[in-house]
């Protein structure tokens, strides 16, 4: 069986590299990059990888699709930039396209990091995954942020967890904070929903308590604290964006 992976990327220079090597053994690899500016595309070139290029960002559902065009595998795994194989995960991987067992895909555990700190509890564990599938059984949905493969037939289970470095520092938590709230109130937005002030000081508050209480963060110590603490800026900002967006669009039609 022949095994396409599939990578969206934009600057990654620092990450591709490891992405890309720890799936050296794949017969395809496909990088779409999104106008990177810092050699993104030219180290994943220089590592085997087909290349294609595209000059706008649809968001993370659409991108991971035009990736998923260009495969030509029997299977496609697909993979962030941040994210990488081990070992003992290309081994099951293997296992399991010689012997699918009526599987057209599987869920992968997943194990992230949170500024240089794995994390076992807060969400972020067990965070199963679906990237491994059949080509032409699955597509993702069209979601701008926290897009999900659909798949049409039966999904199994791998037990070697896929590599995730998430967040590597606080400077990047808060851009991606900013980032995926814009992302994500642009998106509800457009479902037609609507915010306001102290619905987004509720969200704020409640994410932290399900990240940090229920979803027992504090046994992650005090990268727990911090990620809760973003998470719940992140749902602050996502709600208080999406009450501005509206009221812009509303002043403009008076």
């Amino acid at each position: 069986m022949k095994l396409s992976v599939v990578v969206i990327a934009r600057n990654e220079a620092e990450m591709i590299g490891r992405c890309i090597a720890s799936v050296g053994w794949a017969d395809e690899i496909i990088v779409l990059d999104s106008a990177s500016e810092d050699g993104t595309a030219d180290i994943a070139r220089s590592l085997g990888a087909k290349v294609e290029t595209t000059a706008d960002w649809p968001g993370f559902g659409p991108q991971k699709n035009r990736a998923l065009a260009l495969a030509t595998g029997d299977w496609v795994l697909s993979l962030d930039a941040d994210e990488w194989v081990t070992p003992g995960l290309r081994a099951v991987i293997e296992h399991a396209l010689a012997a699918p067992g009526g599987n057209v895909a599987f869920q992968i555990p997943r194990l992230s990091s949170f500024c240089g700190h794995y994390m076992r509890h807060s969400g972020w564990c067990p965070d199963h995954v679906t990237r491994l599938f059949k080509r032409g059984v699955a597509r993702f949905s069209d979601d701008r942020v926290h897009e999900r493969l659909l798949v049409d037939g039966s999904v199994g289970k791998l037990r070697e967890p896929l590599m995730h470095e998430a967040i590597r520092d606080l400077d990047e938590a808060l851009v991606k904070m900013n980032a995926y709230s814009t992302a994500g109130a642009i998106m509800r937005f457009e479902q037609g929903r609507k915010s306001s002030l102290g619905r987004a000081v509720w969200h704020g508050a409640w994410t932290f308590f399900r990240t940090y209480v229920l979803r027992a963060g504090f046994l992650d110590g005090r990268e727990g604290f911090m990620l809760a603490v973003t998470n719940a800026e992140g749902a602050y900002y996502r709600y208080l964006k999406l009450m501005l967006r509206a009221g812009e669009k509303s002043r403009r039609n008076r």
